[in-house]
């Protein structure tokens, strides 16, 4: 396994992640509602409605690694990866983690909720500086997301040739161009529609995954 530093690898490491990205739903939800317009705060319910639906899948996608490597901490879900990287087996968990990474960085089919709409989303009244920031900070949670694949799913730092560090770099960057690369790939569905994949679809499909993964630990143990 590849060995790169860290500042802090929490006890609890997977799960402030995931309060982290709940707590972004909440502030794209609250820019919509700060700006006391009628089409901002449509846009703010609209996202926070499509979140709810994928924010589960979400949480249970993130639930598989840390069953597989018996623990939260980041770091030794990362080493739980020796020999088998957990993406191999865990795909359909991987690939939720995926869409709700799109979801709270505002990316793909999830952008109408800024300004692709017909009532401008929550974005419309903002302009200058703090619309800069608001767009720069999606790119900022995309790039998150995609290094926190890494860990998880990729086998952190393991790899030939290459220091750690070297391989966590690489790895998100990967994952990273091709969520970018997505971004006109995806299609745009009706609001009822996307919210019944979310719910029928990927959660079912995410709980399944963490099922298995168990079994798999269980016979193994």
């Amino acid at each position: 396994m590849g060995r790169f530093r860290t500042l802090a690898d929490l006890d609890v490491g997977v799960v402030w992640f995931n309060a982290v990205d709940v707590m972004v739903w909440a502030l794209v939800w609250l820019a919509g509602w700060g700006a006391n317009s009628t089409h901002s705060l449509v846009g703010g319910y609209r996202f926070l409605a499509h979140g709810l639906a994928y924010e589960l899948p979400l949480m249970f996608a993130l639930v598989a690694p840390a069953i597989a490597a018996g623990s939260l901490r980041v770091g030794e879900v990362a080493a739980a990866q020796e020999g088998l990287w957990f993406v191999v087996w865990m795909p359909v968990a991987f690939l939720v983690y995926l869409i709700g990474v799109t979801g709270f960085s505002v990316w793909g089919p999830f952008a109408p909720a800024l300004s692709a709409d017909i009532a401008g989303g929550v974005l419309s009244e903002l302009s200058g500086l703090d619309r800069l920031v608001f767009l720069a900070g999606r790119y900022a949670l995309l790039a998150a997301g995609a290094a926190f694949a890494v860990p998880l799913f990729l086998g952190g730092g393991a790899g030939p040739v290459l220091p750690g560090w070297a391989w966590v770099l690489v790895k998100t960057v990967a994952v990273l161009t091709v969520l970018v690369w997505l971004r006109r790939k995806l299609p745009m569905f009706r609001p009822d529609r996307f919210m019944e994949i979310g719910w029928v679809v990927l959660l079912p499909a995410a709980v399944a995954q963490d099922l298995v993964v168990s079994l798999v630990v269980v016979g193994k143990g």
